[in-house]
């Protein structure tokens, strides 16, 4: 798979910002069984205001923004479904490569394309290669993705180098290599797991679950900003802190 390297308005704005914020984008289908209306529905709706909550983000300083939007273990849903997500993907990309342009945002792909639609798997390559070279922001989209397999295909490579590695050097071989650690992972949809998502990206990142379906996260500039001031909240400490004495006191 082709890899690419490259990296307001005012409000009151939280002094810890996340770089590197990721969205397990779930509840589609229950959002719209709530409101009567058929399950494939609920994708549609999914990606309506899309374009706007990447804009705020990075316009509220969140420099890179990775989207969940479909497993290695999705293909197991009906066909009815997974063909309509494909063509729902493949019209949805080629608005995206207008957005790149006119926002100056990269665009990332990750996962595997060898089961992909040839035309969303041509359209994934086009729209890496013709964002490249922005600079305002980085959004990843995780299309038939595993982290588990983003893993093992890892390991596999360093071994075909035949070179020791180290934790920096194998992170090159990940799909994922080129982008930031993940701060905060936001799911959707009060489900309460990472579902083999970024599992090397989330290392130290911060986990937020919310009881609010996709559909409705998309739409809501409360709800994003939200997700920055609970970031805010948090003591990331990444494995150090305060001393204590044997009391449990902190010195």
């Amino acid at each position: 798979m082709l890899k690419l390297f490259s990296k307001k308005e005012k409000q009151v704005v939280p002094a810890k910002l996340p770089q590197h914020i990721a969205f397990i984008c779930d509840g589609n289908r229950r959002w719209a069984e709530m409101r009567g209306l058929p399950p494939l529905a609920g994708h549609q709706a999914g990606i309506t205001n899309f374009e706007n909550l990447v804009d705020w983000y990075i316009a509220h300083g969140v420099s890179t923004i990775t989207f969940f939007l479909f497993s290695t273990e999705n293909w197991n849903r009906s066909t009815e479904e997974v063909d309509f997500l494909m063509n729902l993907f493949c019209t949805e990309m080629e608005k995206n490569m207008k957005h790149a342009l006119e926002k100056n945002l990269r665009y990332r792909v990750i996962g595997t394309r060898d089961r992909l639609p040839k035309k969303l798997a041509q359209l994934c390559d086009k729209l890496e290669e013709t964002s490249a070279e922005n600079t305002g922001g980085t959004v990843v989209f995780a299309l038939n993705y595993g982290g588990q397999d983003e893993i093992v295909n890892a390991v596999n490579a360093a071994i075909a180098d035949g070179k020791p590695v180290t934790r920096d050097s194998f992170e090159t071989y990940l799909d994922t290599g080129d982008l930031l650690p993940i701060d905060l992972m936001v799911r959707t949809s009060n489900e309460f797991r990472i579902s083999n998502f970024l599992l090397w990206k989330l290392a130290y990142a911060e986990l937020l679950f919310i009881p609010q379906h996709w559909p409705e996260l998309v739409r809501s500039e409360k709800l994003w900003q939200m997700t920055l001031d609970e970031f805010a909240r948090r003591n990331r400490r990444f494995g150090g802190g305060k001393k204590a004495n044997y009391l449990g006191k902190k010195k």
